[in-house]
């Protein structure tokens, strides 16, 4: 006999969140082709931005719609790059006031870019990262570092 009324086994967070998994920020589907374009034509607005100083707005361009999927990772690892290169390019004294003046989805994006970031640090500056995490964390609060790895979207 029995006891056990409702199937648990469809209640499966990897196949209750698979669709959400291949789906970008816009909530579109996109081919990884498709997101690799997108990404190599945000990096020529990113460093036209660089090369004028604005460095909030090639951030903001560079976190903005980021390539989420598990078939992305070519348009994820070019992303990172961008998002890197802007990173280190800020100067210290700028961060709180740029970081300040983000959304907060922008904030919660910046933070999965600076711990993807970490995850790679033969590529990527840990002391960077670490002094940009810990300005956003006091901007953002704890909030963010729990919205970011409690969220199944990669960066």
């Amino acid at each position: 006999m029995s006891y056990r009324n409702t199937d648990v086994d469809i209640l499966d967070e990897d196949q209750l969140f698979q669709h959400e998994l291949f789906t970008f920020a816009g909530g579109e589907e996109l081919e990884p082709d498709v997101a690799l374009r997108n990404v190599q034509a945000k990096g020529v607005d990113v460093r036209n931005f660089l090369t004028r100083g604005n460095t909030e707005n090639a951030l903001t361009t560079a976190i903005e719609n980021p390539p989420y999927g598990s078939n992305t990772t070519e348009a994820k690892d070019q992303n990172t790059k961008i998002v890197m290169d802007v990173l280190n390019s800020v100067k210290a004294a700028d961060i709180p006031s740029i970081v300040k003046n983000l959304t907060l989805e922008q904030q919660d994006v910046l933070m999965k870019y600076i711990y993807r970031g970490m995850a790679s640090p033969e590529l990527y500056s840990s002391a960077v990262l670490l002094n940009w995490h810990e300005k956003l964390t006091e901007v953002a609060g704890v909030g963010c570092i729990v919205r970011v790895t409690s969220d199944r979207r990669t960066v």
